[in-house]
């Protein structure tokens, strides 16, 4: 890795301002495709500047997008497993830029799975599986997108994954399941009404195609002139890239039946060279110009680090009354939505002065203990953090979501004695690497063990950077404020640290810990796209 200075990264005074920082810089996401437009901290933005857009839509782990329209306004949401503050809510009018508003969910009930976020009679409403003992599936509602949001209620269903709320023709409120299932709910949404009942035998692939499983999930209805359309994922979520799908059925009625769409799978990944894997778990929607659209996930090509990120695909209906999606592959630009406004520039920094505590919006704990957020507090633009557990397996670290294939960060760190504490690539409490230190020692972190102790010739305070450039990760420490740097002499290669290989369905994320008994300070945190 080279040495050169991150000094030159614009303030995250200057980007909450509201600054569009989008440059022209080529820096293709692969061989052989177009080049990015970038964003805050160099970051990869889908918003090619010329009318067009360029896939992921959201980069990084955004996985099982749930979109809403709500007037001129959109709001999208997602998985988010074992961070938290969870199910943090996205703002556009473009469709294409989009910036976080809240984290709606602060309590741990477990891992959040595919969640669907929409208004109902005025009230917004995200119900979400979580997987925990036991299992059970959730609502939250706020009179006002920005919150406060209610305290999750238990709405049990423990056999079931990825609720999709749905109004009949009736005015009846229901949630479809996996498996085909459905039940009703409340009219106001916040209690289920009988049992669960089976009302649909999904599409099945040919038996000879390469998938992970039959996984009939994350059931979305949208109704379109006289029919309800009922979109469906199968085939697994991971495991061979062509596995994942889309398919669709209809009815004139919410209550059945429903006809397998003649045209499915409506989209699948049909070849390793192309550029999204194991696509799958789509929403379609109305766009800002009258025209329809559907977000979904995707692995990136070689890239399963990155977990599912969100993709845009273009949607036409048929004079069948069916509907195909027409990006292709989703590998060159497309044609961006018309009618809409931008409401800003695209995301937001992951560098952090903490001058305030982002919880939510750009760090989150993972697997955090009730009282977590206890642990952190800002003073003087420093990041105080009370140490936890022995090392990053229980320590709850507090990590970022970064979604290209080629990034650095870096930050200040001083400990108290008695406290480990250091930069981190983590996937899960069992599969991690990074660098920790405390007065005495280096530690050193991979494959989610302790890999040794060196000495430590810098003491309690020192300067840290973590470089990870396509799966190549190095480390670089500097004792003398940045003005000269040491390779750590620990090099890394991380290309599984990912999904099928621990499972878990997350991605791998940069973040920073602090164990043992004390506090450590972070201060200047800074990130750079590569």
């Amino acid at each position: 890795m080279g040495v050169m200075s991150m000094t030159a990264l614009s303030g995250t005074a200057a980007r909450a301002a509201g600054q569009s920082l989008c440059t022209t810089e080529k820096a293709p996401a692969a061989a052989g495709l177009p080049p990015y437009r970038r964003g805050f901290d160099n970051q990869r933005v889908s918003d090619l500047g010329n009318g067009t857009y360029l896939n992921p839509l959201m980069a990084g782990d955004h996985p099982d997008p749930s979109i809403m329209k709500d007037g001129k306004d959109y709001y999208m949401t997602f998985s988010t497993f074992d961070s938290y503050p969870g199910l943090v809510v996205w703002h556009s009018r473009d469709l294409i830029n989009w910036r976080p508003i809240t984290a709606a969910l602060t309590r741990n009930v477990g891992a959040v799975w595919a969640p669907d976020i929409c208004k109902h009679d005025g009230r917004y409403f995200i119900y979400f599986p979580a997987k925990a003992s036991p299992n059970a599936n959730y609502v939250i509602w706020a009179d006002r997108i920005e919150g406060p949001w209610s305290d999750p209620i238990d709405l049990g269903l423990p056999d079931h994954i990825d609720p999709g709320h749905a109004v009949g023709e009736d005015g009846s409120r229901w949630l479809f399941l996996s498996g085909g299932d459905r039940i009703r709910l409340s009219e106001d949404g916040l209690r289920t009404v009988g049992a669960v009942e089976h009302v649909y035998d999904p599409w099945r692939y040919p038996e000879e195609w390469n998938v992970e499983g039959f996984s009939p999930e994350g059931p979305k209805i949208v109704r379109h002139g006289s029919y309800f359309y009922l979109i469906t994922a199968v085939g697994g979520t991971a495991g061979p890239p062509t596995g994942h799908m889309v398919i669709a059925a209809r009815s004139r009625s919410i209550h059945g039946p429903w006809e397998n769409c003649p045209h499915n799978p409506i989209v699948r990944t049909t070849d390793l060279s192309e550029a999204w894997w194991s696509r799958g778990h789509a929403t379609l929607f109305e766009g800002p110009g009258g025209d329809w659209w559907s977000v979904y996930h995707g692995f990136e090509k070689d890239f399963w680090t990155l977990g599912r990120q969100t993709l845009l695909d273009p949607v036409t209906w048929t004079p069948d009354g069916w509907f195909r999606m027409e990006g292709g592959d989703l590998s060159r630009p497309i044609r961006a939505p018309q009618g809409g406004t931008k409401a800003g520039p695209h995301g937001m920094p992951l560098s952090d002065d903490f001058s305030r505590l982002e919880l939510g919006r750009r760090w989150n704990f993972f697997k955090p203990a009730a009282d977590e957020a206890k642990r952190a507090r800002v003073a003087g633009n420093t990041l105080h953090l009370k140490a936890a557990g022995r090392a990053p397996v229980d320590s709850s670290p507090l990590l970022l979501i970064a979604g290209d294939i080629g990034y650095e960060f870096e930050c200040e760190i001083d400990i108290d004695p008695g406290v480990t504490a250091g930069l981190l690539l983590f996937y899960d409490q069992q599969l991690y690497c990074g660098l920790g230190f405390d007065e005495a020692t280096f530690v050193t972190h991979q494959y989610g063990m302790e890999r040794g102790r060196p000495a430590n010739y810098h003491g309690r305070k020192m300067l840290m950077r973590v470089r990870n450039d396509r799966h190549i990760v190095a480390v670089h420490t500097s004792g003398d404020g940045g003005k000269t740097w040491k390779r750590f002499d620990r090099g890394m290669e991380v290309s599984g640290y990912h999904h099928n290989v621990r499972g878990g369905f997350l991605m791998l994320r940069p973040g920073l810990y602090a164990a043992g008994d004390g506090e450590a300070r972070f201060r200047d945190f800074k990130f750079r796209a590569l």
